[in-house]
């Protein structure tokens, strides 16, 4: 029975995240530490005592979710993954728990994501929504036909859930026009600004050149990448797949369908939150979900 491990994105964050970790395992505690000395400053007091609003700004929320994820994959006793994934974000988590980045570089690399995700976000004011109720190829048809703004399918969640991205007025246009073509809700996100759009093309740019610059190892296993959406194991791909996912849709649903067609039958998400869990048994309700938190 292959087992498949997923990883979480921005999101899923919550007060106290990771504090019993810390607290309990003496591995985890040194990581932990580790990552306050490579950040320069103690992620893990505003992981366990700050305020959602604190946990809710980029440049914390995607160290935070991401050294809670990889943490608890590596003081995991049966830590044996056939295939990973992430959504993301949690694509970074993916690969340094499948060997591809040592923990220094992934956190290093994160946290450079999340400061220029946040400086993107300033230049461009813009933001996101997610679309129940209707089919991708309707979404899709909508956001390519409003003129003169930013608006784009973003995150293929699940069948039925489709997240847009783009201009604050373009996803504002999008989403009254989805209603009216049978949406069932339009629910803006809070959201910094608009991932995985063309308006990410700065941050896409400085996180390049970091990228280009790691040391990308062959994974223990296939990673299913949200660009490609297909089992990678070429670290040059990876490393080509990553740098493009800035801009580029997250194809989560077709990530989860070739990981099922591939022989996947039990999915373990791992960190915060329970979102992939219900995301996966929507795309297919015969899959076995667990969650590790």
């Amino acid at each position: 029975m292959a087992k498949a491990f997923v990883f979480p994105g921005q999101g899923a964050q919550f007060t106290g995240m990771g504090k019993e970790l810390y607290e309990t395992n003496e591995q985890a505690k040194a990581l932990f530490e580790k990552a306050n000395e490579i950040l320069g400053f103690r992620i893990t007091d505003v992981m366990f005592e700050g305020s959602d609003e604190e946990l809710k700004e980029t440049k914390i929320t995607q160290p935070a979710v991401f050294l809670h994820s990889v943490i608890l994959a590596k003081t995991m006793d049966d830590f044996t993954p056939d295939m990973v994934a992430g959504h993301s974000l949690g694509e970074i988590s993916a690969l340094v728990s499948a060997g591809v980045l040592s923990f220094e570089d992934g956190l290093k690399l994160v946290s450079i994501r999340a400061l220029a995700m946040q400086k993107a976000c300033e230049q461009n004011p813009s933001t996101m929504a997610a679309i129940l109720g209707l089919d991708d190829s309707v979404v899709e048809e909508v956001c390519a036909n409003i003129a003169d703004e930013v608006v784009v399918a973003a995150n293929y969640n699940c069948p039925g859930q489709l997240v847009i991205s783009g201009s604050n007025e373009g996803v504002k246009i999008a989403c009254e026009q989805l209603l009216e073509k049978g949406a069932k809700r339009a629910l803006p996100l809070p959201v910094g600004g608009a991932f995985h759009s063309p308006l990410m093309e700065p941050a896409r740019e400085e996180l390049a050149a970091a990228i280009t610059n790691a040391s990308f190892n062959k994974p223990s296993c296939k990673v299913y990448q949200n660009v490609s959406t297909v089992g990678e194991d070429n670290p040059e791909t990876i490393k080509a797949n990553l740098i493009a996912q800035l801009t580029a849709p997250v194809k989560w649903t077709q990530s989860v369908q070739n990981m099922i067609a591939d022989g996947a039958e039990s999915f373990t998400e791992v960190g915060p939150g329970r979102a992939l869990q219900g995301m996966i048994k929507k795309v297919d309700r015969a899959a076995a979900v667990s969650g590790i938190s």
